[in-house]
């Protein structure tokens, strides 16, 4: 495996560092604190063509490859943005490969106006890593459809106009196993023009401990009226279409926790090389330089692991071991890596005057969304056991 960047990748790394120099520390800390999408920044992103990154020039993006997407999204992360504000386009697929003409022309339409194309409506009170358990249904009654159900965590809810709704038939017998995976994707429009809730839709936001510039929301449906025309795909088939990308978006939360330890460490490390304490640099004590290699290592470590598996993809190789350990580890390095990077910086960096308090409050939850660190370990474990088992 070569890991050499070719000529366009490094002109188009060299771009997401330009187009960061005119957002700084302090505007992202702005926006946190006001709990505000940095929507300049997005904007500016798609300005740039990198929102539309691995979209189908159909629709106006830029096909490229896995390890370009990877590489891009480090980039934007180690420059210091915040963690969850890119690489959401890769979810887009979904609509990409089973919208109607319809539906993709409103998805895209938000998108292009700087709006995330919809918010995936999955995640339920009673179903998160256990998708069977998903109670969130649908029914047909004189001609139109209706969604009854409530959905959990449900990311930039708020600022969202379309939501892409997972739901079961209400008339199938849900304790039957043919049917605990059968679900059915929904186009719902959750805002009307002026941005007011549609009739049955309700939404109470969630605090959370970090992720503060994009809200995240508890959805209430009862019986929100649909259309057939509304249907995504095939009926019953919205489980296998919801894991049609699940692969590489998995991966591209490794990608952006790996550019968010870099990032942290990189202010560590300059900080060990300035702070003078006992009349020298800090970082000339063995034990700071301990900190300094160990941090390195993981971050090492981490890179291995998204471009290789980013690799694989692009080469058609399987990777349902390979890109859930990547996330399993991605997501644990990345962390002890801020978390040691704040030992480092001491007492300044558990302010909010430092990036570093902002890159760990935000990491945490990558052992927790886009698969727990449990999951990751049952699917990896189960498939490993299977290749010994012949």
């Amino acid at each position: 495996m070569d890991y050499r960047l070719t000529e366009e990748q490094e002109l188009l790394l060299e771009s997401v560092d330009e187009l960061m120099q005119d957002f700084d520390e302090r505007y992202f800390k702005e926006c946190d604190e006001e709990h505000r999408w940095p929507k300049e920044f997005t904007d500016a992103l798609l300005d740039a063509g990198f929102q539309m990154l691995g979209v189908d020039e159909k629709f106006g993006g830029t096909p490229v490859d896995v390890a370009t997407l990877m590489l891009v999204s480090e980039r934007i992360c180690k420059n210091g943005a915040p963690i969850y504000v890119y690489g959401n386009l890769c979810a887009l697929k979904d609509m990409t490969e089973y919208g109607s003409p319809e539906q993709q022309e409103q998805c895209f339409a938000e998108v292009m106006a700087g709006n995330p194309g919809f918010v995936l409506g999955f995640t339920e009170p009673g179903a998160g890593s256990d998708s069977s358990s998903l109670a969130s249904t649908y029914q047909r009654r004189d001609g139109k459809i209706y969604l009854n159900g409530n959905k959990s965590f449900m990311t930039n809810a708020i600022n969202c106009k379309y939501m892409l709704c997972v739901a079961r038939n209400a008339d199938d017998d849900a304790t039957l196993p043919e049917n605990r995976s059968r679900f059915s994707m929904w186009w719902v429009q959750l805002h009307d023009d002026e941005g007011n809730l549609m009739p049955g839709i309700s939404m109470e936001p969630l605090e959370k401990i970090g992720w503060n510039m994009g809200n995240t929301c508890e959805l209430h449906l009862q019986d929100v009226e649909l259309e057939e025309k509304d249907l995504v795909g095939v009926e019953g088939n919205g489980f296998m279409q919801a894991m049609v990308n699940f692969e590489v978006e998995r991966l591209i939360a490794c990608a952006q926790s790996l550019g968010a330890a870099e990032c942290a460490f990189e202010d560590a490390v300059k900080y060990a090389t300035q702070r003078i304490q006992f009349g020298r640099p800090i970082g000339a004590n063995q034990l700071i330089q301990e900190h300094i290699t160990e941090m390195y290592m993981k971050i090492e470590n981490m890179r291995n692991w998204v471009y290789k598996t980013a690799w694989m993809i692009d080469n058609g190789l399987p990777v349902q071991i390979d890109s859930a350990v990547a996330k399993l580890y991605c997501g644990r390095a990345a962390f002890e890596v801020c978390d040691t990077a704040m030992q480092v910086m001491g007492g300044i960096g558990y302010t909010k005057d430092c990036r570093i308090s902002r890159l760990w409050r935000d990491q945490r939850v990558y052992r927790i969304g886009a698969g727990t660190d449990e999951i990751m370990i049952h699917i990896a474990g189960r498939a490993i056991q299977k290749q010994y088992n012949k």
